[in-house]
């Protein structure tokens, strides 16, 4: 006899462990995730990935304003689950609803705990330069991140793997494990194991102001907030006067002697000097343009010899 589970998740990070768990054979009770909310330019109401996969799958979808609410935990004791699986829901999950399940509630992490606990695990991940990471399980319990392992699986960081390209790449991982998280708890095959909070490093929700480039930080470091900081808040400077946000960088392997955000054309290429070494740009965008080549910006910015960035 097959499980019966709640799911909690919002964005389409959490659609595959969606997808793969009702292929499961597994029994989904409910599926919860965040309200729609406003969204682009328009700011009309849009439903969260998690929502429009359960509506595709025949699913019950509930969207509770505040999960901790009386009514939603009454809501959740009646369905009678033997687990929750949570995957990127977004708010924290109260006592109140830790102790319903009776194999406890399953959250798909996208990193190897402890390392980066917190909100943005896979963009600091990349933002900092690590170049391995994974996805684990873990029992929720009341700190940030700090429960049991379940299951863990690693991966490889490619030197220029952005922080989306990742995702898209733990997605699935994480969903497979997801599966085998809870047959293997339903069985009674998994010995989860304590984390050492003595190694926790902390990802915390990025704001604005992460994605701002220092150019006196070494070449490495700003090629990696720039395929770390994907797609919010991206890695942006000024020029002239205006907002300019870099996509796509590689660390120059022959720097030329370039003043730290000192920016030079070299024929189709653009170069920008940093601290230690330079970077060459691929992609960026000036503000309320398109996204370009770096050749398409040479040509239609006619830039000097040197033109300064970030001032």
């Amino acid at each position: 006899m097959g499980l019966r589970i709640a799911f909690l998740g919002t964005p389409e990070f959490a659609v595959p462990s969606l997808e793969r768990l009702a292929e499961s054979g597994m029994e989904i009770a409910a599926v919860l995730s965040q309200p729609d909310r406003p969204k682009g330019r328009g700011q009309k109401l849009a439903a969260p990935a998690v929502k429009e996969a359960a509506l595709r799958l025949g699913l019950a979808a509930h969207q509770p304003e505040k999960v901790n609410r009386p009514e939603v935990i009454a809501f959740l004791k009646q369905l009678g689950v033997d687990a929750m699986a949570v995957v990127a829901y977004g708010k924290i999950i109260p006592q109140a609803i830790i102790d319903i399940p009776r194999l406890g509630i399953v959250n798909v992490h996208a990193s190897l705990l402890p390392k980066y606990r917190g909100a943005a695990p896979i963009q600091w991940a990349v933002a900092n330069g690590e170049t391995v990471t994974g996805v684990c399980t873990m029992r929720i319990d009341a700190g940030l991140d700090t429960g049991d392992i379940l299951l863990a699986r690693q991966t490889r960081i490619g030197p220029d793997e952005t922080a989306v390209e990742l995702a898209e790449r733990l997605a699935p991982m994480g969903a497979e494990l997801l599966v085998e998280t809870l047959q293997g708890l339903g069985e009674g095959r998994i010995t989860p194991r304590k984390q050492d909070h003595s190694e926790a490093t902390l990802a915390p929700m990025l704001t604005r102001e992460d994605g701002r480039i220092d150019w006196q930080w070494p070449a490495a470091r700003i090629h990696n907030r720039i395929r770390g900081f994907q797609p919010w808040p991206g890695a942006y400077t000024t020029f002239r006067g205006q907002a300019l946000q870099m996509w796509q960088s590689r660390v120059e392997k022959m720097p030329p002697a370039l003043a730290p955000g000192a920016m030079r054309p070299a024929g189709r290429r653009l170069l920008v000097g940093c601290g230690e070494g330079a970077i060459e740009v691929l992609e960026l965008q000036l503000e309320g343009r398109k996204r370009m080549t770096a050749e398409a910006f040479i040509n239609g910015q006619r830039l000097p010899d040197i033109e300064p960035l970030g001032e």
